[in-house]
């Protein structure tokens, strides 16, 4: 509890989480106005999709910065080394400080999400299942970047060190992964589909489309065909809670593993 009070003291004075609030409200304010001429009973589904596309890009590299500047904050004020000096390990303080920044920056955007769909109710008829889906995808797009953040700020002795390496892993998830795997696509058969398919869903941005478009009805699985269904080998929502245990443990790992205690300007 003392962790989530500081994350709340030390993000309400500084401007990274009220910065990041205001583009997702900017965005999805854009998104609902230029969504007004679509139809009352189905243009609910291409706002949450459009707005889902939009705040992809935000989010990610936005939890990124979050979650790093917190840990290297600790660093340059010295408030690491006095924390590790008591009974504190690093482990336990990065699993408090996780903790902390999970509630700091969830509940403002959930928050906000909320007074959004009240705006919502005015302009179309809701599928509040679907808004859950949607929610429940930001959540855990938010998760595994802010936990990636951790581990970059652990891992970082600078500033410009955590520039780099955060830039690096947002243009890796969006461009560098699938890029990657479109070479070894002609080399796909049914007999190694399922790894090529495990492969493919390690991207938190794709499994966690997935589980947002079948969850909203948007993609059928029905008439597949047999390569299509070794493909999809288990349902969207387990690749979405394999892919946020495994991207959750690594980070925690790597910043455990890695971690510098000191950081400079």
């Amino acid at each position: 509890m003392h962790y989530i009070w500081k994350e709340w003291k030390e993000n309400i004075r500084g401007k990274g989480l009220w910065l990041s609030l205001s583009i997702i409200v900017l965005l999805s304010i854009s998104i609902l106005f230029r969504s007004t001429n679509l139809s009352f009973d189905k243009g609910f589904y291409i706002l949450l999709i459009n707005l889902f596309d939009t705040l992809i890009y935000f989010i990610p590299i936005l939890c990124l910065f979050i979650g790093a500047f917190s840990i290297f904050q600790e660093k340059e004020q010295k408030t690491l080394i006095m924390l590790l000096t008591k009974k504190d390990n690093y482990s336990s303080f990065l699993a408090r400080k996780s903790l902390g920044l999970y509630t700091v920056v969830l509940v403002p955007i959930l928050t906000w999400f909320f007074i959004y769909l009240l705006l919502l109710k005015f302009n179309f008829q809701l599928d509040i299942k679907s808004y859950l889906i949607f929610m429940i995808a930001a959540i855990c797009i938010a998760l595994v970047f802010l936990q990636m953040g951790t581990a970059i700020g652990s891992i970082s002795r600078s500033r410009m060190q955590i520039l780099g390496i955060t830039i690096f892993v947002w243009f890796y998830f969006f461009f560098l992964h699938d890029f990657i795997l479109l070479s070894f696509l002609p080399d796909v058969q049914y007999e190694n589909v399922k790894f090529f398919s495990a492969v493919y869903f390690l991207n938190p941005l794709q499994s966690v489309r997935m589980f947002l478009e079948t969850g909203m009805g948007v993609y059928s699985f029905g008439h597949m065909s047999r390569l299509l269904q070794a493909f999809m080998w288990t349902k969207p929502v387990f690749f979405l809670l394999g892919n946020l245990i495994f991207w959750l443990t690594v980070s925690f790992s790597t910043a455990i593993v890695f971690n510098r205690k000191e950081g400079y300007e």
